[in-house]
């Protein structure tokens, strides 16, 4: 994973996982790896690992069962929840940066549609 310099490399993760998540590739109620192999993995420090994990738990993404590990969780809601939450910051970034550039709203609605035909097919 390459890391941007401007943010918090355990948000980064934090976000990685979160795509996992959303995404299906790490199933409701999947055990997640341990701090270390998720260090090994990213690598990052072991206690920035345990960092992600506190702040997945935090969020309510994932709950550690003592001794077992740490666990996507169960709940779908929350997971469509986070999905959303996402999406939006995402679509935020995206149109303050056309703002920043000038584009109109109909320009960014005609930029849409055109890569909507190239990019999500």
């Amino acid at each position: 994973m390459n890391f941007d310099a401007h943010a918090p490399i355990y948000l980064q993760v934090v976000d990685a996982l979160k795509l996992e998540i959303i995404n299906g590739r790490l199933a409701a109620g999947e055990k997640l790896p341990s701090g270390r192999d998720l260090a090994l993995h990213y690598t990052i420090n072991p206690n920035t690992a345990a960092r992600v994990y506190q702040e997945l738990e935090r969020q309510e993404i994932c709950f550690t069962r003592r001794g077992m590990g740490t666990f996507v969780t169960e709940d779908k809601e929350r997971i469509a929840l986070c999905k959303s939450q996402m999406a939006e910051e995402a679509l935020s970034k995206f149109l303050i940066s056309l703002k920043d550039l000038g584009i109109t709203k109909e320009e960014a609605i005609d930029m849409i549609n055109e890569a909507n035909d190239i990019c999500l097919v």
